[in-house]
């Protein structure tokens, strides 16, 4: 099972990330490590400038904006 972090500090992007990536696994029957942080520490810790963004297996793949469901299901696909 992979893990994926949406990192934001609670904002109406972060929460829409969030769903998407939950419902895109959900529809492809994919079980993942879903993971929302708001600590701003660990946000920065990952270099992250703009939110929402998007770590998989510990690499920031996305920030700054809500991602396309085409780019999350690719991302899906390649990590599973």
């Amino acid at each position: 099972m992979q893990t994926i972090k949406v990192l934001g500090t609670g904002c109406a992007n972060c929460k829409n990330t969030l769903e998407l990536i939950k419902t895109a696994a959900e529809a492809k029957d994919i079980k993942i490590n879903l993971i929302k942080v708001e600590e701003m520490s660990e946000i920065v810790g990952y270099g992250v400038m703009s939110t929402p963004a998007v770590v998989i297996n510990d690499k920031v793949v996305h920030s700054g904006g809500i991602p396309d469901r085409t780019i999350i299901n690719d991302w899906l696909s390649d990590n599973f």
